[in-house]
């Protein structure tokens, strides 16, 4: 590892359960001398990327945030997509999210939010289960092989745990299934209250740039004709996968598929009456 990557992974010690370390802790999670350990601190919060606080306490730096900003406006799936996922929410009323998978973790990156006030555990930045919930499933089942199998080689027990194969043989064929039919449904898989639909948007055919999600209440869910909505975020999730792949940021329309089947929960009908 040389001496950039050594001092970057100090930014990874900071996590919300421990947003702040002093320089010898940093020292002793990472097996730093002190002399190296205290350099490394200090040209990060030359860099802006830590910034001291009291007792000898460090926190991440304000020049993350300027990243982030910099991240949003230049990001080519965003720039692409966003749009489109105000189209989604304004048709659908649900939450639409796109997610991407950085190393072995899946991150939200945007949300635009819908009708129902959600109480999401998972957003920006904070890191989600890799193989609960229907953007990680959509994401892995359109990964290349060689990639998946680096991914179940690090998690086969966990997956196993899962439900999603006991082998890599039956792993791979879940998600080919998966990757045949092009989304993924979760029902209450990840957080009981709230069910999602997820596509994988794709730059080419081997590259996988992210998940678009429409996500709603669990019980909204079940009176939502499924099929026309599944429709609906495929069309999307290819037509944004189009613009990735194009390079165009340009604000693009899509013809919308007629909103009142998916939009509106379906009536379930009264005892001994038929539905209109």
């Amino acid at each position: 590892m040389t001496s950039l990557a050594k001092m970057l992974s100090i930014l990874d010690l900071f996590a919300a359960d421990q947003p702040q370390w002093s320089a010898e802790a940093v020292c002793d999670a990472l097996a730093f001398s002190r002399p190296t350990g205290y350099r490394y601190v200090k040209e990060l919060v030359d860099a802006g990327l830590l910034q001291r606080v009291n007792n000898g306490q460090y926190v991440l730096g304000p020049r993350i945030i300027l990243l982030d900003y910099q991240i949003r406006m230049a990001d080519p799936v965003l720039r692409a997509a966003i749009p489109q996922m105000r189209e989604l929410v304004e048709q659908t009323g649900c939450d639409c999210v796109i997610s991407a998978i950085f190393g072995h973790q899946l991150l939200d990156i945007h949300r635009e939010s819908g009708n129902e006030v959600l109480d999401l555990s998972y957003g920006r930045g904070r890191p989600r289960p890799l193989f609960q919930g229907a953007a990680p499933k959509a994401l892995l089942s359109a990964l290349p092989r060689t990639r998946l199998k680096k991914i179940y080689d690090s998690f086969a027990d966990e997956i196993a745990q899962r439900g999603l194969g006991e082998d890599w043989n039956e792993f791979r064929t879940q998600m080919a299934k998966i990757r045949k039919a092009g989304f993924y449904v979760s029902l209450g898989e990840l957080e009981c209250d709230l069910s999602a639909i997820a596509a994988p948007l794709m730059s080419s055919e081997t590259d996988v740039m992210g998940a678009l999600s429409l996500v709603t209440s669990t019980k909204r869910m079940e009176l939502m004709d499924r099929t026309l909505l599944t429709e609906l975020i495929q069309r999307y999730a290819n037509f944004i996968s189009a613009q990735i792949a194009a390079g165009s940021a340009a604000p693009a329309k899509i013809e919308a598929m007629p909103a009142e089947e998916t939009l509106t929960p379906r009536k379930r009908p009264r005892k001994g009456k038929q539905s209109p």
